[in-house]
């Protein structure tokens, strides 16, 4: 361990909050700066005791700063973090980590080119009752995984009818790229990373476009119409004959409220997990034959935790004592390749191969 002090800027002030919390917990990090154009820099600085900037370059600028956290729209990811990179700070770029798998790929080749860490936050995997799912699976409880389904599915969530989020070229696309990027990569990192092999998928716009199921709380920055999906569907195809199938909506005439989860089929037995309105409390369920054949439903009490604080964790780690950089880039791309070849099945009607 290290006593250097890390000196980190955020670029980005909304999901940046969450950035800037976690890396509150960390004695050895200070926010030195936060960059962003609206009012929430400042209460954000204030909070922290950090410089502000209206433009971002004016923060990469800055020699005493070692590391950035990019909390952009999608949009902007590229853009953002190559120019960290290239000014020599270390990034933690908030999920999806670019709108196409070539954005992606040149964002690893920078960091490689400027030998600085880049990480991703995929936040949601990080939370405890995922890892417990994780020890179990690695424990052989489960057996071998053969099938699984992973979804995030709103009842009425989309998220600005004229934000960013909304707009193609800003957001890359819809809640598949907003919601279904955290589920798949819960999905993968818990099936071991098989490699995708071909995926098919379907797209539908059934609300935005009326300017239905809108949800408060999003800033309206971008002017235009609808231009993204409400719903998506895929039926991903895995090494090693596993399947995965994986929802995402913003919108939809059904049961859930804001909820998420996992179910996973394996040979000795099976998990779930379940998350209603981002409840932290009896997430998980798993179940398995006793050798009688009596079956079994555990409902394991998990202590709550992880979250950004474990990604910012483990980004200072990495840095300032060469741990893993976890989740990485590599991941981060990994899932921009699925989630575009989700896209192109949707706009061909046919299956994509990987």
């Amino acid at each position: 361990m290290t006593t250097a002090q890390l000196r980190v800027g955020i670029i980005g002030a909304g999901i940046g909050k969450s950035h800037a919390e976690g890396y509150a917990k960390q004695s050895r990090v200070q926010i030195a700066a936060i960059a962003g154009l609206d009012d929430r820099v400042k209460t954000l600085a204030s909070t922290y005791g950090a410089r502000t900037y209206g433009d971002y370059t004016e923060l990469l600028a800055q020699p005493d700063i070692d590391a950035v956290s990019v909390c952009v729209p999608n949009g902007l990811h590229h853009e953002v973090t190559l120019a960290a990179l290239k000014a020599g700070k270390h990034v933690l770029v908030e999920k999806p980590l670019a709108r196409t798998p070539a954005e992606g790929q040149e964002m690893l080749d920078a960091a490689k080119a400027a030998g600085k860490i880049l990480m991703i936050s995929f936040n949601h995997r990080q939370r405890s009752d995922v890892q417990y799912i994780k020890q179990q699976i690695d424990s052989g409880r489960l057996g071998r995984i053969y099938y699984a389904k992973s979804y995030w599915m709103r009842r009425a969530g989309i998220p600005g009818i004229n934000s960013w989020f909304v707009n193609k070229n800003m957001a890359g696309g819809g809640p598949l790229i907003d919601l279904g990027v955290h589920m798949l990569d819960i999905a993968m990192y818990l099936l071991n990373e098989p490699k995708p092999l071909a995926v098919s998928a379907g797209t539908f716009a059934e609300f935005g476009p009326r300017g239905q199921k809108g949800s408060g709380g999003i800033r309206q920055t971008v002017e235009g119409t609808y231009e993204v999906e409400d719903l998506a569907t895929a039926m991903i195809r895995l090494e090693g004959g596993a399947m995965l199938h994986l929802e995402a909506s913003w919108a939809t005439h059904g049961p859930n409220g804001d909820d998420f989860g996992v179910i996973l089929y394996g040979t000795e037995g099976g998990a779930e997990l379940k998350v209603v309105n981002y409840n932290n409390i009896n997430t998980v369920r798993i179940f398995y034959d006793e050798k009688d054949g009596t079956q079994v439903d555990l409902t394991p009490k998990i202590i709550p935790g992880g979250g950004h604080a474990d990604v910012i964790k483990n980004f200072v780690a990495a840095i300032l004592d060469n741990a893993p950089a976890i989740p990485s880039a590599d991941d981060g791309l990994r899932r921009t390749q699925v989630i575009d070849a989700c896209y192109r099945s949707s706009i061909d009607g046919a299956e994509i191969r990987l």
